[in-house]
């Protein structure tokens, strides 16, 4: 069962292998947007998780090399006063993609059983209801020609704190912070535990929830280009499709590089034991001198 608690936020990304994989990952998911295009099949992108965790710099990553005709970004908010006129999935149902196309969700249909059901906006009935209708859509899309992937990124309390210091301090980022966020910080717990009985309920083969450690903001942007790519390859295996390379050589090369990568990946325990070693050498020789 995915716990925030079994996250490793301690996990980084030096900033030179960062732009490194970052070129060959966002050729890698230019190449997947080419073939769900060819092949009329829809993707959707939820992305949710704790104030400040950086998923519009994951959003961006995602998608800045991508053709932007064959996507859309859909920046969710409270519903608009006419919306509560429909069912609660109403205003979702009418902003899915084309099939072949691209929708990404900055926030989503969970708002129900997050900050809905935290700060009193739905009943209990409501919010515990939802898991079994938010299964259902999800079920009613994977089975037809939709791909759904879910992010929670995450970060510790410590981190959220200076990031919306920083962001109240930098002139170019301060509308980003509203007194809703330091409101939602004190309930900071409540979000968490929240969220893992989300994870619970509602992660599922076809729609599955993927965990990043967003501590280190690079480390969580590569590994949400890697999921994403990963994911669709999963789902097109499913459905007896291969992605196909729109430009064979260009993608041969792509992904060599990317194993070549993987492979200069060091563990953070050989590059300490790699000091020892260095750090022992030096002192024996100023003794020898």
């Amino acid at each position: 069962m995915k716990k925030i608690k079994d996250l490793d936020l301690s996990l980084e990304l030096d900033k030179k292998m960062y732009k490194k994989k970052l070129k060959v990952l966002q050729y890698e998911m230019l190449n997947a947007q080419q073939f769900l295009f060819n092949n009329k099949i829809g993707l959707i992108i939820l992305f949710e998780g704790m104030d400040a965790a950086g998923k519009g710099g994951a959003i961006k990553r995602l998608t800045e090399r991508i053709d932007p005709r064959g996507l859309i970004v859909h920046p969710i908010s409270a519903p608009q006063a006419h919306e509560f006129r429909y069912n609660y999935m109403h205003r979702f149902w009418r902003k899915l993609p084309q099939h072949g196309q691209i929708s990404i969700f900055d926030r989503s249909w969970y708002g129900r059983v997050l900050v809905e059901r935290i700060e009193g906006f739905a009943t209990e009935t409501e919010w515990k209801r939802a898991y079994n209708e938010i299964n259902n859509f999800e079920q009613l899309l994977t089975d037809g020609d939709y791909i759904i992937i879910k992010f929670w990124i995450h970060i510790d309390a410590d981190e959220q704190l200076q990031r919306f210091n920083a962001r109240a301090q930098d002139p170019y980022k301060a509308w980003k912070l509203t007194e809703e966020d330091w409101r939602n910080r004190e309930k900071f717990d409540l979000y968490s535990e929240a969220a893992d009985e989300m994870f619970a309920k509602t992660d599922s083969e076809q729609a599955p929830w993927f965990l990043i450690p967003g501590n280190d903001k690079q480390y969580a942007r590569i590994q949400v280009l890697k999921d994403t790519i990963a994911h669709i390859e999963k789902e097109a295996a499913r459905r007896g499709l291969h992605i196909t390379n729109v430009f064979d050589e260009a993608h041969k090369e792509a992904s060599e590089a990317l194993a070549e990568l993987e492979a200069l990946e060091v563990p953070e325990e050989t590059i300490e034991r790699e000091e020892d070693k260095k750090e022992k050498k030096n002192n024996a020789k100023k003794k020898s001198k």
